[in-house]
């Protein structure tokens, strides 16, 4: 009777999703998971300070300027890379079984709320936490990288003075450093690694439903990582294969598992390669699909399990 205008409320459930997330949120926060950052931070601070072999000659040395970027967002794309999935898997990983020893799953299942939101709000908090943690990360690293770019820059312009290069020189080796400087690329290939990790989570969120072991829940969690890399391989081979079997059999395992090949973008952008605005949706809509099979089968499984 009490809780009838809570439903007729158009925004109760995104609130009470949001109020979830928020409690996930704070969850993670108070088992100190931001001590990676420092980790992180380490890493990168440390790419900085790498120096290549010398080289003779201003080609040499151009070239020498423009590996030192690529080395330092090399390194800052993959430590975030490896953290976020680590994080995205070990925190979902976490969540359920805290919340049975915590008994907070018992308080929140005896109240009105849809175990759909609340597995959504679980996931939210998580994504939150992992936005939070990737957007520190990607400051630093772009900070970084501006203040080195603009010590290249500075190197490269002495240099040309020096040998006396003409003006179209001098540009195209300005326009190639600006390329391995912070660019929206270099954020579209963050956001790539947001969605990967996202996915991740949303995978080990619906193994964590029927999985009585956190241990359990992360390694088959990597192991759907792994496979996620080979996705497309399984599929091509499916589609050479003479056995139609074998073809739906690839295309059941593409729709199963991730490609994660898809988001394999880093590459490309840590060799100054621009990135397509409708490459970035593509890896936005494959992100959302797999995170809304996932979600919808956490909550087929999890809707009428007993605790």
């Amino acid at each position: 009777m009490t809780h009838a205008p809570t439903r007729k409320h158009p925004l109760a459930r995104p609130r009470r999703i949001a109020v979830i997330a928020g409690h996930a949120f704070t969850q993670l926060v108070r088992m100190k998971v931001f001590y990676f950052l420092a980790i992180f931070a380490l890493i990168a601070i440390a790419s900085n300070f790498f120096d290549l072999p010398q080289h003779e000659g201003p080609e040499a040395m151009g070239a020498k300027g423009l590996d030192i970027l690529r080395l330092i967002k090399s390194w800052s794309l993959g430590a975030m890379t490896l953290f976020s999935v680590v994080f995205g898997i070990v925190s979902t990983a976490l969540l359920l079984p805290k919340d049975v020893e915590d008994r907070t799953l018992y308080t929140i299942l005896a109240k009105p709320v849809p175990r759909i939101d609340y597995l959504i709000g679980k996931l939210g908090g998580v994504l939150l936490l992992l936005a939070v943690s990737l957007g520190l990360m990607d400051l630093l690293m772009t900070g970084m990288l501006h203040i080195r770019m603009n010590i290249v820059l500075e190197v490269q312009k002495a240099m040309a003075d020096s040998y006396g290069w003409d003006q179209a020189a001098r540009d195209s080796l300005t326009r190639d450093t600006l390329l391995q400087g912070p660019t929206w690329s270099l954020q579209g290939a963050v956001a790539a690694v947001f969605l990967r990790s996202a996915v991740m989570a949303a995978v080990a969120l619906l193994i964590s439903t029927f999985s009585s072991s956190t241990l359990f829940t992360a390694v088959v969690s990597f192991l759907v990582y792994f496979i996620g890399h080979f996705q497309g391989d399984v599929l091509g081979g499916g589609d050479s294969g003479q056995s139609a079997m074998a073809r739906y059999l690839g295309q059941a395992v593409a729709m199963v598992f991730p490609d994660f090949q898809l988001f394999n973008v880093i590459d490309a952008v840590i060799q100054g390669k621009m990135m397509e605005i409708a490459q970035f949706g593509k890896l936005v809509w494959a992100a959302l699909y797999y995170i809304g099979v996932y979600v919808f089968g956490s909550w087929f499984v999890f809707s009428d399990k007993e605790f």
